[in-house]
């Protein structure tokens, strides 16, 4: 079959690192090969893949951002894609790309026992290689044509919900679990760092659950502001610190860089990912307030103060439980149009166009269709 392989270089990675978006696409460890069609182990299925997203994290991997720290928790050379729809058992369905204790053969550590499986302790651990879908040497992701699935991370899509919108079920999981562990406020106002996918999804959540009467969006380019206000934002704003005037934050002017702040927003959500946005989010929201991290920034440069100085509480999520992608599933019936955020769908073979689309923002979710 034919599959996008990613294979770890540690040259090519601290190129990428140094030139960031502006490596050569030619250069990037990743290739369109021909591999043998996996076959599944006992009692799991294999699906024919319909669509697969370019996620934020792929990104990171690609342009050397992801922290090496994290690199015993995956295993390459693997197939891309966590973000996937793919018919499974003749029935399309969102795949959940989670290897957790079940998948493994181990008995439920703490955390998937008490139906945490995003904090499981086995990820690296059992019978089968460290990671999950995307990540995984021996379990295709879903830039390929094919994948291998355990029946019980198979979500069928519910009834008249089209592909591209059962794309987004796995990033609105990840969105649904920021929301639930953060307590979001229902009345409060909030604001939202970032209108991408997982930004967009945020508002569009907040409006689905009846949470967020009053949600504040920051968004760098127009087709992010017009999606932002059409999923229920009640105001887009081009800056943060136009944003948070509406509150009545006061800035002040420091001795050197940008300038410090007072007050700001109760909850704040950093949905970028970028170190530029951490820092906003932790200036932004207000003395006592919530900064949770829906983006995933890994190697930054921080000035941490504002966590002691302004007394916040920050919480950082990554993927969901199992309850958080039903959840997910189930809400995008109550989504229509949720699919306007996949704006590009490519073939395997222009994987170079799709990522040039991705890195100069020409759209929202960019997918490929094997």
């Amino acid at each position: 079959m034919k599959a996008l392989v990613y294979s770890a270089s540690i040259p090519r990675f601290l190129l990428a690192k140094a030139l960031g978006k502006r490596t050569p696409l030619g250069l990037l460890p990743l290739r369109l090969r021909e591999i043998p069609e996996p076959e599944p182990p006992a009692g799991w299925e294999k699906g024919r893949v319909l669509l697969s997203g370019i996620c934020g994290s792929d990104l990171s991997l690609l342009l050397g951002k992801s922290s090496p720290r994290l690199s015993p928790f995956f295993s390459f050379p693997a197939v891309l894609g966590h973000e996937i729809v793919a018919e499974v058992g003749g029935v399309p369905a969102a795949i959940n790309p989670l290897l957790t204790c079940r998948e493994r053969g181990l008995p439920l550590c703490w955390a998937c026992a008490q139906g945490e499986e995003a904090l499981c302790q086995n990820v690296a651990e059992g019978a089968l290689a460290p990671g999950m879908l995307g990540y995984h040497r021996h379990l295709p992701g879903g830039w390929g044509e094919r994948i291998v699935v355990h029946p019980a991370r198979a979500y069928p899509l519910p009834a008249h919900v089209p592909t591209e919108r059962g794309l987004l079920a796995e990033p609105l999981a990840v969105v649904l679990r920021g929301l639930r562990i953060s307590s979001a406020p229902k009345h409060s106002p909030l604001l939202v760092l970032g209108a991408g996918t997982l930004g967009l999804l945020t508002v569009a959540a907040l409006r689905l659950l009846g949470q967020g009467a009053e949600i504040h969006v920051v968004a760098r380019h127009k087709l992010q502001a017009q999606m932002a206000q059409e999923f229920g934002a009640k105001a887009v704003h081009a800056s943060p610190w136009e944003a948070s005037k509406v509150v009545g934050a006061k800035t002040y002017p420091a001795v050197l860089g940008p300038p410090a702040s007072r007050g700001g927003f109760p909850f704040v959500v950093d949905a970028a990912g970028t170190e530029a946005s951490m820092d906003q989010a932790l200036w932004l929201a207000q003395e006592g307030g919530t900064v949770l991290l829906l983006g995933a920034p890994a190697l930054a440069r921080l000035d941490l103060s504002p966590l002691w100085f302004r007394g916040l509480r920050v919480l950082g999520t990554y993927t969901y439980s199992d309850q958080d992608f039903r959840n997910a599933v189930e809400l995008l019936r109550e989504a229509p149009g949720l699919e306007k955020l996949v704006t590009h769908v490519f073939p395997l073979s222009d994987y170079r166009r799709a990522l040039h689309t991705v890195l100069a923002r020409r759209g929202i979710k960019v997918a490929f269709r094997p």
